[in-house]
């Protein structure tokens, strides 16, 4: 009669386990798939706001309800292969004309004081009229960042902004600004 007992109380022991480990994993899978993800920086296309290797949450909620604002650094699908994940900072807006000329970034021909960066890149480009939903992401590292001054689809557009980045964590923990 112990013996029977034990294995009753053992197989409710596992069992209230196996909930615990069940209901974590649901916890978990629902939080990385539909409120953040985690990721690791590829490049250096960031620096020095974000390195190479830094690991980073992302809120895949901040533009739920709102549109992502100027300066914003946030995770999108790359849109010349519609897959690739990028990380770059918002800069212009939909409805905006952009173009860069001797260093300096102009916004419907005015110059852009909020630079988000104290590097200077010389490439001009533009103008270029962005679409409504859509945005032209640039990396703070200006000098060594493949962005949309030099893409085939120079714009992306919302539907295709995975979330904004809020967090470094790991190795330089920081949030991002």
């Amino acid at each position: 009669m112990d013996i029977k007992v034990n294995r009753k109380e053992l197989f409710k022991e596992i069992l209230s386990y196996a909930k615990i480990i069940v209901g974590t994993f649901l916890i978990v899978f629902i939080l990385n798939t539909c409120i953040i993800a985690n990721a690791q920086v590829p490049t250096g296309s960031m620096e020095t706001t974000v390195m190479t290797g830094d690991r980073i949450i992302i809120n895949r909620l901040a533009y739920k309800f709102e549109e992502p604002h100027r300066g914003d650094i946030v995770s999108f699908i790359f849109p010349d292969d519609g897959k690739t994940p990028y990380l770059k900072r918002v800069i212009g807006l939909p409805g905006e004309t952009i173009e860069g000329k001797n260093g300096d970034i102009y916004i419907n021909g005015e110059l852009l004081k909020a630079n988000y960066t104290d590097e200077k890149s010389y490439d001009d480009f533009g103008p270029y009229k962005i679409p409504d939903k859509s945005y032209f992401m640039m990396g703070d590292n200006r000098n060594n960042s493949f962005d949309a001054r030099y893409w085939n689809n120079k714009f992306v557009k919302l539907d295709d902004i995975i979330g904004k980045a809020l967090v470094s964590y790991f190795p330089h923990p920081r949030i991002l600004k």
